[in-house]
């Protein structure tokens, strides 16, 4: 369940969203690199470590967003990194996540109304694959971001 297919007639493969793979594609476009890119075990996109105390400050600088994404037929378009907090790693720039507006250094807080904020990517990324097609994700978002 956690391995990718093709999508479309284009021949353009791209790996499920969440998984704790690290291929990641575009979809849709045409088969070449210029376009198309994959990107294999990429650095984290956090500029900082944040722990999961910072993120529950009242009055700290993270703003609660939730989004509602329902999974097409390859995924939901947004890779799950990191520890204890997790954040968003990637977002697919034509995938359900961001039609829904997550973004890429979001954290993750809640799926599907299950505090994650202590589990890691594999933890976070196996409940939602597990899960229904539609997830709920509550994040916090940095509010200068």
């Amino acid at each position: 369940m956690a391995s990718g297919g093709r999508y479309g007639g284009q021949g353009v493969a791209r790996q499920r969203s969440c998984s704790d793979g690290s291929n990641y594609s575009r979809r849709g476009l045409p088969n070449n690199s210029s376009s198309s890119p994959v990107l294999y075990n990429p650095k984290s996109v956090l500029k900082r470590p944040v722990s999961t105390e910072e993120l529950q400050t009242p009055g700290g600088p993270y703003i609660k967003k939730t989004f509602t994404i329902v999974g097409d037929a390859v995924g939901w378009g947004f890779v799950v990194r990191g520890n204890r907090p997790c954040h968003i790693q990637a977002v697919e720039p034509s995938g359900p996540a961001a039609a829904a507006g997550m973004k890429v250094c979001q954290f993750v807080v809640a799926v599907n109304g299950l505090n994650v904020l202590d589990l890691d990517y594999r933890t976070v990324s196996n409940l939602i694959l597990t899960g229904p097609k539609t997830v709920v994700m509550e994040v916090m978002e940095e509010m200068d971001h």
